[in-house]
């Protein structure tokens, strides 16, 4: 029997992964690092623990706290928290007794790569990078960049950053040292094959585009690569435009690991005008439905989409309400299963949280966490079919849709 396996895209670039967003019912808009995500009030390290303690406490969706007594951690840190760095220890120790793997802390550094990634744009090189036995590699290098200029190439390793070694450092420290100020220059020590040598890059604003589309014949395709952006909705909106004259679409959510809950949201009103798109049970059993609006237009025409074990989050709630309403055949691998909702908390010292505050069901009430959705055609990656760079479930799409299509046509 072959081996399968799940192909997805690690990009660092968002530094964190599978998280979902719960905001108010008026859904603002989002504007990244502004005063609605930052809290700049500066208080003592102490008194930022113990804010954390009550926002905990008063916010988290088991009212239970993971059946312990939240009590003993305020008292057990009480007088002992000098610094930040304290303060960020025993944060981590007390979030970790929850035994929830989306909740979390950020330091300012941490928090303030976070909001860069809603808001699409980051200052830098433009590369992406991974870690691969430790060394520091670059798996993709964004095309009209600093980087592509510098002739940066896929594959290079960094081994210094300004005369630093990074082997061994954690991704954002790594990443943390390449950003700075807009218009200065980094420097790195590049091992390419053999060959070592300097780079000198000027760092710029570099806008992540989280959405790509293309044509095939009367196929329309469009890929989201993630739905942290603020940009992704109008994004998602070109390429619709670019795509409206195909007969057919394949939306690929293939190792989109989630994101902002009103994007997804937003883009499943465009194909689903009227219903419940999805429903929030927060602390206490407390549930509520987003119901589609009005909207100008609505798409209707034969659809498929695809996911994998990475599609997670605000994937699987479009990719949920798409597959109850049957507005979509779901094609490729079971998803991840991340039926939690999280709420970015800004906190003093401009750090913040998120914190699981509720979860969420399909439109049919269906609970996913833990399980993850059954696509309707299950056809999964092999080893064979990577090292042939084979799209088989892309391929397969393709087939099913071009048959959907002809079924349309001839009116059956």
């Amino acid at each position: 029997m072959k081996k399968q396996v799940t192909i997805f895209t690690l990009i660092v670039i968002t530094l964190f992964a599978l998280n979902g967003l719960f905001l108010n019912a008026n859904n603002r808009a989002f504007q990244g690092q502004n005063e609605e995500l930052l809290n700049k009030e500066h208080v003592s390290s102490q008194r930022l623990f113990d804010n954390v303690w009550e926002t905990v406490r008063e916010n988290y969706y088991d009212a239970t706290l993971n059946n312990q007594n939240w009590t003993r951690w305020k008292e057990h840190y009480h007088g002992k928290i000098k610094t930040d760095e304290d303060a960020k220890v025993a944060i981590q120790s007390m979030i970790e007794s929850l035994d929830d793997p989306y909740s979390r802390y950020m330091s300012k550094s941490e928090y303030a790569d976070q909001n860069a990634s809603i808001s699409s744009k980051i200052t830098g090189i433009g590369v992406n990078i991974a870690t691969n036995s430790g060394k520091v590699q670059i798996i993709n290098v964004m095309e009209g960049t600093p980087a592509q200029y510098a002739n940066i190439q896929n594959g290079d390793i960094i081994t210094e950053i300004d005369g630093k070694g990074v082997n061994g450092l954690p991704l954002s420290d790594v990443a943390n040292m390449v950003r700075g100020p807009e218009n200065t220059f980094v420097e790195l020590t590049i091992l390419r094959g053999k060959d070592k040598f300097t780079k000198k890059v000027i760092r710029k604003e570099i806008k992540i585009k989280t959405v790509r589309s293309s044509v095939e014949k009367n196929i329309g395709y469009i890929q989201i690569m993630t739905f942290i952006g603020s940009t992704t909705p109008n994004e998602f909106m070109e390429a619709l435009e670019k795509t409206k004259k195909t007969d057919g679409l394949i939306l690929d959510l293939r190792g989109n690991t989630g994101g902002l809950l009103p994007n997804a949201i937003f883009i499943a009103n465009l194909f689903i005008p009227e219903g419940n798109i999805v429903s929030i049970v927060g602390r206490n059993g407390y549930k509520y439905d987003i119901y589609a609006q009005d909207v100008d237009f609505s798409i209707n025409k034969p659809m498929i989409v695809l996911v994998d074990g990475a599609s997670a989050s605000a994937s699987e709630i479009l990719s949920g309400a798409l597959k109850d309403y049957k507005k979509a055949k779901l094609i490729g691998s079971q998803t991840y299963g991340k039926g939690m909702v999280q709420k970015i908390i800004p906190l003093p010292n401009e750090t913040g949280l998120n914190l699981t505050v509720a979860k969420y069901l399909t439109p049919k009430g269906i609970d996913i966490n833990k399980k993850g959705i059954t696509p309707d055609v299950e056809v999964n990656f092999t080893m064979e079919d990577v090292k042939r760079q084979n799209d088989v479930q892309l391929s397969t799409a393709k087939t099913i849709l071009n048959e959907m299509i002809g079924q349309r046509l001839a009116g059956k």
